[in-house]
């Protein structure tokens, strides 16, 4: 089996004693050469490990000064629910997870993007049939929570004025009621969600480091007859947000 980077057992045993109270909030930790003589590594190593940490959010580095502990980053709570828009009154636990919701987001839209296999078999769709690929980023309080890559048939929107998701009348109103304003009725949503690790662009784009814990959730959206009309691939740092479902009763 390959063995484990240096810097990330380094950063494991900061960690550690970061949570353990060695060093306290707002106190600065032993300089990089003390470090590497303690560890028997290099300052580089070190240097590694504490950038780790400040991406986790246990440490901050302050520019002459050096690096110190931080108070740790609270994940967001990102509530995914099936009866939220109808919901009238809010449960008491339900405030902490409005502040994981995303406040701002940047896009960038594709025409006439031909559909890849994967894409098209969960659009029931062609290989290559034409469609708007569009990808986001999600922000919460300025930082970036989430991304998102989102593929939507032309055979469905081409020629109406909601083909763009984020330009004309319905700018970034939702595929729900853009879908309803050109005649389709969006009736089921389906989401599957899978454990992975950041690829470089997604660590990039996020924040965070390459091979961090994500969440990619696969979502498919269909019409009244079964008909997909978008489907997308989430992607959310575990380390800044945690994903909660949210399901109402039923009753008789």
């Amino acid at each position: 089996m390959p063995r484990e980077a240096p810097y990330l057992a380094v950063a494991d045993v900061l960690r550690a004693r970061i949570l353990s109270g060695e060093w306290e909030i707002g106190q600065r930790l032993p300089s990089r050469a003390r470090l590497a003589v303690e560890y028997g590594v290099g300052r580089n190593v070190i240097q590694r490990a504490m950038d780790r940490l400040i991406i986790e959010g246990l440490l901050e580095g302050r520019a002459g000064s050096g690096t110190y502990v931080r108070r740790p980053r609270e994940r967001l709570r990102l509530i995914r629910s099936r009866h939220r828009e109808r919901r009238e009154c809010s449960l008491p636990w339900q405030d902490r997870r409005e502040r994981g919701r995303a406040d701002a987001w940047d896009s960038h839209s594709q025409v006439r993007v031909p559909a890849p296999e994967p894409i098209a078999e969960r659009l029931a769709i062609s290989p290559g049939d034409f469609c708007v690929c569009t990808h986001y980023e999600f922000l919460a309080d300025g930082r970036p929570v989430q991304l998102s890559e989102s593929w939507e048939p032309m055979a469905i929107t081409d020629g109406t004025p909601i083909v763009l998701p984020e330009t004309g009348p319905l700018a970034g109103r939702g595929v729900v009621e853009r879908m309803r304003s050109i005649g389709v009725a969006v009736s089921t949503v389906v989401e599957v969600p899978r454990p992975a690790r950041a690829t470089q662009v997604q660590a990039n784009l996020l924040g965070i480091s390459v091979g961090d814990l994500v969440l990619q959730i696969e979502r498919t959206i269909f019409d009244t007859d079964g008909r997909p009309v978008e489907t997308a691939d989430m992607v959310i740092p575990d380390v800044c947000r945690e994903v909660v479902y949210e399901f109402g009763v039923d009753h008789p």
